[in-house]
């Protein structure tokens, strides 16, 4: 078995002169990766390319995926982090 080793860098947020400055986050699960012929010795899956709740958020259908029936952590987590920093600079005239 392989081990994955997950390195996690901090950034460090925009300097603004106020301390208005947020992350966001979005997740969205893509591909499913599950594979369907390990119990046999070969690697084999579906094709599913992208999680799509088979219910709504907050029950247990939520983390069943309607295309494939692979449970969610079988998909490929992708993880968008923005720096949003709402700064007031003072206008530049030129000089």
């Amino acid at each position: 078995m392989r081990k994955r080793q997950v390195v996690v860098r901090r950034e460090e947020p925009a300097r603004c002169s106020s301390s208005s400055s947020f992350t966001v986050r979005s997740v969205r699960y893509a591909e499913c990766q599950k594979n369907h012929a390990a119990n046999v010795g070969g690697y084999a899956v579906d094709g599913c390319r992208e999680f799509m709740a088979s219910g709504d958020e907050g029950t247990t259908a939520a983390l069943t995926c309607a295309a494939c029936g692979c449970h969610r952590n079988f998909h490929k987590r992708e993880v968008e982090t923005e720096v949003v920093c709402e700064c007031s600079s003072p206008p530049s005239n030129g000089t």
